[in-house]
């Protein structure tokens, strides 16, 4: 029987990766393997960080589920936040065979509990893909920083920040893999259905290969518009998240599905007979 709020492992599954995802937060002493897109937080000091999840729904997973997420779930609860657990916790999750992060693959936070990443600016395709992936599996509290090309390595050195999309980095392009096929691989998010269909559109638009799938020739469309209304590039992705959340819907629930505009048209009746 489920436990009064909360959540199975595999509904928390289907809201990863969409705007309406609550805040996961995992209270495990230790995580050499991570939730996606999930907060680290101390379940002992859960009222000084609380405030912090104001207006947000939220999902605490420790490892079994038991009394240290119920606690602070609570706890969140007392302080006016829709709260849940994760039922089962940690373990139910990757008892499941859902996909976790392995914690040595992500960059060292920041003092604010952040992951910070730098790449070029005026970001077209993979710089604003890659962006979306990290916000919506892996850390939606990711800092993005556009720079300079020439800038790139040293503000990466100077402010402890990830470069990304540029030559010569981990999380760049490997042969005719894009920037965004790096991170789905090495993140192991490649299991949350309809990313990989993604990858293939996102890899088609920013490599000059629309072949490769019908819908990147649209996705360079929209991202070539986008960079046109927008000067300022933190603006422009928040703008693309939203064209990124649709593709992943689309890939995930909507392949096929069809629409035929005739179907769509409005019954019209017979004018009346005079005589």
């Amino acid at each position: 029987m489920s436990a009064t709020n909360s959540i199975s492992p595999e509904k928390l599954a289907r809201l990863i990766g969409t705007p309406n995802c609550p805040a996961i937060i995992d209270v495990r002493p230790n995580r050499e393997e991570l939730l996606p897109a999930s907060q680290a937080r101390s379940s002992e000091d859960v009222r000084h960080w609380a405030p912090t999840f104001a207006g947000q729904k939220a999902v605490v997973s420790c490892v079994h589920g038991r009394e240290r997420s119920a606690g602070v779930a609570a706890i969140l609860r007392s302080e006016g936040i829709d709260a849940e657990i994760l039922e089962g916790g940690f373990a139910a999750w990757s008892s499941a065979g859902l996909p976790v992060i392995g914690a040595a693959k992500l960059p060292d936070r920041d003092p604010m509990g952040r992951t910070v990443w730098v790449t070029r600016a005026r970001p077209k395709v993979d710089r604003i893909a890659c962006p979306w992936l990290i916000r919506r599996f892996v850390d939606p509290t990711a800092v993005f920083l556009f720079v300079a090309p020439s800038d790139v390595a040293g503000v990466a050195e100077r402010f402890g920040a990830t470069p990304f999309d540029v030559d010569g980095v981990f999380w760049s392009h490997r042969g005719e893999n894009c920037s965004f096929d790096t991170m789905l691989e090495e993140m192991g998010l490649g299991a949350f259905a309809g990313l990989d269909r993604l990858a293939a559109i996102v890899r088609g638009a920013d490599t000059a290969r629309p072949e490769i799938a019908a819908q990147s020739a649209g996705l360079l469309a929209a991202s070539l518009g986008l960079s046109r209304i927008y000067s300022d590039d933190l603006e422009q992705l928040e703008a693309g998240m939203l064209i990124y959340d649709a593709f992943y819907r689309w890939c995930r629930d909507a392949v096929d599905e069809t629409h035929d505009w005739v179907s769509h048209k409005p019954k019209q009746s017979r004018a009346p007979v005079t005589a």
